[in-house]
């Protein structure tokens, strides 16, 4: 009888044990969904009447009261620093293989996790792995809460690509491991001549992980005009670009080597840049780090920019953009334009910039512009910079030629006003530190320079120079700017630029 109850007792206890064990797994399933090349939801999901819901016009302003958005604003609008490491790092254990992550109150509890692996990328850096990510991409892009992962200790070389959405809500792009481009200019697909990787049409996207994007651009450098003038003047791919999308977060990431642009945000709105790397050699052409053009309210916050051009440039129909925190060396500064190139129309406003440091740059901070463009740039601060090693610490050029041949003067420019320059520190390299090119027909206007302390490398002297400039300097001001109180147009430093004299060239070739 004692034993009789003994063994029911053991059967009892094992069945009380597998029923624990089952409600278990079936909790980890909640958490974390492994999709394979024929598992998860039908791919025909994607193409449904949720769809206009993820996919607004570019130039929708937030704000706009729109309820279907709700459950997106509350994941990526939010400032939450801690919430948001905590998903980082949630994120990041399912890049590592772990079978269980734990999702934040108030989210959804599953991770439809896409490997490219499962649809056949080798990421050997041989194999072209183009079609598995295209696949790969598809299925993500179908399911709710998707996680595309990029796996880490792994190269996948990959040609041109379009991650195009609608996508279902919660897309995360999670790339720990390499993607490279093919070396070769003449392997590059003719129906794409200036993009890479093209994210587009997407809303609430993340594209995160700390791997890294390489455009291999060293061969397209060498074909550049730039390096070799007897060649033509033509474009290469930018290596990363968000394009036609909102609130989109790109984060940890390393970016470098570009064919030419290394990321470009365009036509989108409340994108977030934050935490990533860019680098290529300083002598390589056209490389600008950050580009953003038609764009609203993008933050660039914590990043560390070195390459051959612009490390971060601001372009036309740009408005709200804020830049914190901000690394540039070496390069070409950080820049707003060139804009009202060919007489086009250019308009900037809303643009900061706070807490950098600039060295080994050719610019510190600069509004560049073509004569004959029309249009205006206002509403401009920099404030906290230190420039290390700049030839141009501050500069406004209205007469901006990156031109083989010299620009011809034209009556016409993008009127620029409201700029503040404060506390702007540092060494230059050259006389001018500060310079205010201005055209006469177009003056420059209500230029502030506040607490301003520049001195020469090799403690000669330093001059500021105005030309057809107005505005005024407080508190100190190293060199001294009196000629921005001056209205009349050269009246600084004992130079003039423009009027009966030709301008002078100023050109990056």
């Amino acid at each position: 009888m004692e034993t009789g109850r003994r063994r029911g007792g053991m059967r009892a206890m094992l069945l009380l044990v597998l029923m624990v064990m089952a409600a278990a797994a079936e909790r980890s399933s909640d958490v974390v969904g492994v999709v394979g090349a024929g598992g998860g939801e039908d791919e025909a999901a994607a193409v449904d009447e949720d769809e206009e819901r993820f996919l607004k016009p570019w130039k929708e302003r937030a704000g706009d009261g729109d309820e279907e958005e709700d459950h997106l604003m509350e994941w990526h609008d939010g400032d939450n620093d801690d919430d948001d490491e905590e998903e980082y790092e949630e994120l990041d254990g399912i890049m590592l293989g772990e079978t269980t992550a734990r999702c934040r109150a108030g989210h959804s509890k599953c991770r439809n996790v896409v490997n490219v692996d499962s649809f056949g990328a080798a990421g050997d850096g041989t194999a072209d792995d183009t079609e598995a990510f295209r696949n790969a991409w598809k299925k993500a892009c179908s399911l709710s809460n998707a996680v595309l992962v990029v796996p880490a200790n792994r190269r996948y070389k990959v040609g041109t690509m379009r991650f195009m959405g609608p996508c279902k809500e919660k897309l995360v792009v999670l790339i720990q491991g390499a993607i490279v481009a093919p070396e070769e200019p003449e392997d590059w697909d003719p129906a794409s001549p200036r993009l890479w990787l093209l994210f587009g049409g997407l809303v609430g996207a993340r594209i995160q992980g700390g791997g890294i994007i390489d455009g291999s651009g060293s061969k397209w450098w060498a074909n550049s005009c730039k390096i070799d003038k007897s060649k033509p003047c033509r474009g290469a791919p930018t290596a990363v670009t968000i394009d036609s999308s909102r609130s989109v977060r790109v984060r940890r990431l390393r970016i470098q080597n570009a064919q030419q642009m290394h990321l470009t945000v365009s036509r989108s709105h409340a994108v977030s840049v934050s935490g990533v790397i860019i680098s290529a050699p300083r002598d390589s052409p056209n490389t600008d780090g950050i580009h953003v053009s038609e764009s609203t309210a993008v933050t660039i916050t914590s990043c560390r920019i070195g390459t051959g051009d612009d490390c971060i440039s601001i372009s036309n129909a740009s408005f709200a953009i804020k830049m914190k925190g901000i690394v540039c060396d070496p390069g070409h500064g950080i820049s707003i334009g060139s804009l009202g190139q060919g007489g086009s129309y250019a308009a900037v406003e809303g643009v900061t910039l706070d807490n950098a440091r600039i060295s080994n740059a050719q610019n510190g901070v600069r509004i560049k512009t073509w004569q004959g463009g029309t249009g205006y740039v206002r509403d401009v601060r920099f404030s906290n910079v230190l420039v290390e090693g700049v030839d141009h610490p501050i500069i406004i050029d209205q007469f901006y030629c990156d031109s083989r041949t010299p620009c011809q003067n034209q009556s016409t420019n993008v009127q620029v006003s409201d700029v503040m320059y404060r506390n702007i520190t540092g060494t230059s390299t050259r006389a001018e530190a500060i310079k205010f090119a201005c055209s006469e027909t177009v003056p420059c206007s209500d230029i502030v320079l506040s607490n301003i302390d520049l001195l020469r490398e090799d403690g000669d002297e330093l001059h500021t120079v105005c030309n057809c400039v107005m505005g005024f300097d407080y508190g100190p001001v190293r060199p001294p700017a009196d000629c921005l109180r001056n209205n009349v147009c050269g009246g600084g430093g004992g130079q003039k630029i423009g009027g009966e004299e030709p301008p002078p060239l100023h050109t990056e070739l």
